[in-house]
């Protein structure tokens, strides 16, 4: 018996095989989850399809998430395959590249409703449209990053946009909790993604947070996948509105021993 046989639901923003979302699906399928997948676009199907197909997937669907009426429809969709839905994992960001690097004052308001747009406020309608047909128990997760509550140099825009989306999953975790629904938030530590790419200096943050962390190294994909995992499931039945942290101890530290960072 697997930890999710007989458990529904959607992730929101699987892009790519070497990415937490796919991490996150690859744990909850081994363990009988029933995925459903959406892409943002037709460029994006070429890369979401092969992965939801190897996952036996029923729906596929199409979602750009700046689209409340296709968000809703997207739902309407799961209800008429699943039923009911047990979970939700909503990881979807975008920030223009020079709103991630430079001067943080230099961030444009049409970059900052951008980013503020697509990777927080998606998942308020996500929990609108998906409320009514999630079951009791059912778990809302969104993908964060450290750089929510720290400032995190070359992260800018996105450390902004996720201190928002943390805030909403408070929020959203005192709504949904009247209904026996759970909204949490997972932050993993740096590791190596295709979206990692578009941070500046990203290899020098691997070796600093490798350093920093109390376990002297940096996360894996699939410990992430893991930490997904046990916030989806009923292994995290008295969990929500929290940030889970899957960093091997890195927020925890403010400064570790100058010498091992002074070493290389």
């Amino acid at each position: 018996m697997g930890l999710m046989d007989g458990k529904k639901g959607i992730i929101f923003g699987v892009s790519n095989q070497k990415g937490i979302a796919n991490a996150i699906a690859e744990q909850l399928f081994a363990q009988g989850a029933d995925i459903a997948f959406t892409y943002a676009n037709s460029t994006m199907e070429s890369r979401v399809r092969p992965i939801a197909e190897s996952m036996n997937s029923k729906l596929i669907l199409e979602c750009d998430v700046t689209n409340e009426e296709r968000v809703e429809q997207v739902f309407e969709e799961c209800a008429k395959v699943y039923g009911k839905l047990d979970f939700i994992i909503h990881a979807v960001a975008f920030a223009n590249r020079e709103d991630l690097q430079g001067n943080f004052s230099d961030i444009s308001k049409t970059g900052w409703d951008l980013a503020l747009g697509v990777s927080a406020y998606s998942l308020i309608p996500m929990a609108k449209y998906g409320k009514p047909i999630l079951n009791e128990g059912a778990s809302i997760t969104a993908l964060t990053y450290l750089g929510s509550v720290k400032a995190v140099a070359n992260y800018n825009m996105m450390g902004v946009a996720k201190a928002a989306l943390e805030s909403s999953v408070r929020y959203l975790a005192l709504e949904m909790g009247e209904i026996g629904i759970r909204v949490n938030a997972l932050s993993a530590g740096p590791v190596r993604t295709l979206a990692a790419k578009g941070i500046g200096g990203f290899d020098v943050m691997l070796k600093v947070a490798a350093k920093k962390a109390p376990l002297k190294r940096n996360v894996t994909l699939e410990e992430v996948g893991k930490s997904g995992l046990y916030l989806v499931s009923d292994l995290s039945s008295g969990v929500t509105g929290e940030v889970h942290y899957v960093d091997c101890g890195q927020n925890t530290v403010a400064m570790c021993k100058a010498e091992a960072i002074l070493a290389d």
